[in-house]
């Protein structure tokens, strides 16, 4: 059992800089102070904001950097690529059609880094 994610969630990056705020914008939703945010809620600059600079050598700007600079791995500014939802996901609590996203759940950028909840804004919310 996890808590239930809320708008301002704390999120990192295995590969960024900084952590970052997570965003879940008020459509068809429950809210407690924030709204609660599904497994959907994966939308690269709308719901996942930039983890300050990257430094995964598979980010095409990292690359290009890192060959610039002779070698010497640049980190570059990070701009999330993410495309799968969340998972695993709540499978008992379903939000606005869509499993709830508990602070349990990983996403997958498509660079290789993995996106983790550290502060799901909210603790007296659980979901299984």
């Amino acid at each position: 059992m996890g808590f239930c994610v809320c708008g301002g969630a704390m999120l990192t990056c295995s590969f960024g800089m900084a952590p970052a705020t997570m965003n879940v914008l008020p459509v068809a939703r429950v809210t407690s102070s924030m709204p609660l945010a599904t497994i959907m809620d994966n939308a690269p600059m709308v719901n996942i904001m930039p983890f300050g600079m990257c430094r995964n050598p598979a980010n095409p700007a990292v690359a290009a950097a890192t060959a610039a600079a002779m070698g010497v791995l640049t980190p570059a500014p990070c701009i999330p690529a993410t495309s799968a939802p969340w998972t695993p996901g709540s499978t008992t609590v379903l939000i606005g059609g869509k499993p709830a996203l508990n602070n349990t759940c990983k996403l997958m950028c498509t660079y290789g880094g993995i996106i983790q909840i550290t502060n799901p804004a909210t603790t007296n919310i659980m979901v299984k």
